[in-house]
């Protein structure tokens, strides 16, 4: 799995307003809150749609080859949800910003993996993220998701696959301070990850409360416009 990374606009509620430094006297928005929210195979309809509008660029990041929209579709429609683990993040319109796939695997499946741990299992992730979000994180606060959920499901290595060009992964690599091996155009990073602890499954508990209430909140306005929206002399945007 491979990932591209990407700007949030609007995946989430605004940030307070700081204060600019450098003694300028301006106000320098921060950057929105972003929600990780873990999905279902009802999220099937939207997580296609996200998908579809990668580009041929951003396609080949994420798969490491430019898949057609069939494979796409079957890709999408292969997904197990009862196996791995998606997560995303959610802009105002219920559109999906960002994807991560946590895809878990007996580590003989992966053999360069399996001789740095001793766990059954270990876990792959790829992200992708819209083009109209790139830039704040969104790949990151993916990846730090998901991160916590291997360690609250017994996995120590968390494995990851990308182009060597792929610049944004390999910051996401780097920045988590993974072991990257580059060999022939592409790159393996590894992090090992430590146990869960109480602090760990409370962080994991309260992040996904969290998103849940942001999409409720989402999905309640959105359909409080679309109901005013129908009432007689009210204009539709």
């Amino acid at each position: 799995m491979t990932a591209t990374d990407a700007k949030t606009g609007g995946a989430g509620s605004p940030a307070p307003v700081t204060a600019g430094g450098s003694g300028s006297g301006h106000a320098k928005a921060a950057r929105p809150i972003i929600f990780v929210k873990e999905l279902s195979r009802r999220a099937r309809k939207r997580l296609l749609r996200h998908f579809l509008a990668l580009s041929s660029g951003d396609r080949l990041l994420r798969f490491g080859s430019v898949l057609s929209d069939d494979l796409v579709s079957r890709y999408v429609e292969n997904i197990d949800f009862s196996r791995d683990t998606v997560f995303g993040v959610y802009d105002r319109k219920l559109r999906l910003l960002g994807v991560g796939h946590l895809a878990f695997a007996p580590r003989e499946a992966l053999p360069s993996v399996s001789a740095s741990t001793t766990k059954e299992r270990v876990a792959e992730f790829g992200v992708s993220v819209a083009a109209s979000a790139r830039g704040m994180g969104v790949g990151s606060r993916l990846f730090e998701r998901a991160a916590i959920r291997c360690r609250n499901v017994d996995i120590d290595t968390l494995y990851m696959h990308c182009l060597s060009s792929n610049k944004v992964m390999m910051h996401i690599a780097k920045k988590a301070g993974m072991a990257i091996h580059r060999d022939y155009g592409e790159a393996d990073a590894y992090l090992k990850l430590p146990p869960a602890n109480p602090a760990s499954v409370l962080q994991e508990a309260v992040q996904e409360q969290a998103a849940m209430l942001d999409y409720t909140f989402k999905a309640n306005l959105r359909a409080a416009l679309k109901w005013l929206s129908n009432l007689p002399g009210i204009k539709r945007d």
